[in-house]
């Protein structure tokens, strides 16, 4: 029988919390994190969108001078993360073979910053002025390679690149890894920083971010009728996975079991998703099964849900067809809708909510949905919501452009 995975620790820095407690806690409350962008390259470029959701702790807060300046902020984010997940999970050296410690971090656009400011310092400065640790900063393995650096990982650093799932399939790999027996513990997560005038313009230029710049806290609404964009968001989640009885041989507070895990894709769209959804219901039915559980066990969906007038309704479609009628029975939160969309890093953060809502049965709140789509007639969570008592499922989705869909079926341990 493959080796039960268990999470033990989590961290976060994000929109709405620079840790994981401020993180859930603003969760429960519903607090939204976009806010107008003050940058002068806002009016520069003339970007028709103007409002994105920063984390609301600077990683230069956290980290040294030494330290940040060598890191792009995605880097810098994924360090900050991992970090918190590794303290929380109170692991120590005794409890550590760092041959049996494994990584993997994702993101969906990597370096970006240190990518664009380099050309801009070579056209204007030339060759002699970029610096030397560009190449490590910008590559999108980078970190990865920071927090196997940061914790003597020497199990493997991997990193999954496939958009807005990457952060999602690096809990599926991190399970794989361990029920394999390539390792007792990995450090799996998502970080993304690209909030810059280029992604923000590519991002409108395809109509697919809100534009409601007069009202940025309320942009992001998914399911709601009038629904007309995402906002962009920045951060990371880091989750610390064990084999069970590694954690259980020291003691370990558990938050829940990683259960399951499913990686599908389309082939359908470049960007858009299956209209009939019938990737992510495979990936949804594949979750459950590796799971070993049924429709009938899920109370809870974080759902991908960013906020899309073409996306939201097929996860709808998905979740139907996969939990059948039962979906009118399962709490759904859409916490995009206060977190913005941070791409690569949105499913390992939605992870760790999703393992805090398992961990203290609350569902955590969506927020904006004034008028909800009779299309998508989900039991949303508008404010947060206890989970019912004894053994519980609950899912969380990401799906990504080039079709890529990733579910993570966590179970109370």
């Amino acid at each position: 029988m493959a080796r039960k995975v268990v999470i033990t620790g989590l961290g976060a820095t994000t929109p709405i919390g620079g840790d994981v407690p401020t993180m859930w806690k603003n969760a429960l409350k519903g607090v939204s994190g976009a806010r107008t962008l003050e940058d002068d390259w806002v009016e520069q470029y003339s970007l028709p969108v103007t409002f994105a959701a920063r984390v609301s702790t600077p990683a230069t807060d956290v980290l040294s001078r030494v330290e940040a300046k060598r890191m792009d902020p995605s880097t810098q984010f994924a360090v900050v993360a991992s970090r918190e997940a590794w303290a929380d999970s109170g692991l120590a050296e005794s409890d550590v073979d760092h041959d049996r410690l494994a990584v993997s971090f994702a993101t969906g656009i990597g370096g970006v910053w240190t990518l664009l400011d380099a050309w801009d310092t070579l056209r204007e400065k030339g060759p002699r002025r970029v610096l030397p640790m560009t190449v490590p900063m910008l590559m999108p393995n980078g970190p990865a390679a920071a927090v196997s650096l940061d914790l003597g990982a020497r199990a493997g650093a991997h990193t999954p690149v496939s958009a807005c799932a990457s952060g999602t399939e690096a809990l599926h790999q991190g399970l794989e890894l361990i029920r394999s027996g390539k390792a007792d513990i990995v450090v799996v997560g998502g970080a993304e920083a690209a909030i810059h005038p280029m992604p923000l313009a590519s991002f409108a230029s395809m109509q697919a971010l809100s534009k409601r710049n007069d009202d940025p806290e309320r942009a992001s609404r998914p399911y709601d009728r009038d629904r007309d964009g995402f906002v962009m968001g920045e951060g990371a989640g880091a989750l610390v996975l064990e084999a069970e009885e590694h954690a259980q041989a020291r003691g370990a507070r558990i938050y829940a079991e990683l259960a399951g895990t499913a990686v599908t894709a389309d082939a359908y769209h470049i960007t858009a998703p299956d209209p009939e959804g019938l990737g992510a219901t495979r990936a949804l039915k594949a979750a459950l099964f590796d799971a070993r559980a049924h429709a009938e066990d899920v109370v809870h969906v974080n759902a991908h849900a960013t906020s899309t007038p073409v996306g939201d309704k097929p996860e709808y479609t998905a979740l139907k067809s996969a939990l059948g009628a039962h979906v009118d029975n399962v709490a759904v939160s859409a916490t995009k809708s206060q977190t913005g969309h941070l791409l690569g890093a949105s499913g390992a953060v939605e992870a760790v909510m999703t393992a805090m809502a398992v961990y203290t049965r609350q569902a955590p709140a969506t927020i904006n949905l004034d008028n909800q789509d009779p299309e998508i007639p989900l039991d949303v969570v508008t404010s947060a919501r206890n989970l019912p008592a004894g053994d519980i499922v609950a899912l969380n989705n990401s799906f990504g452009f080039g079709g890529h869909n990733a579910v993570v079926a966590l179970r109370n341990h």
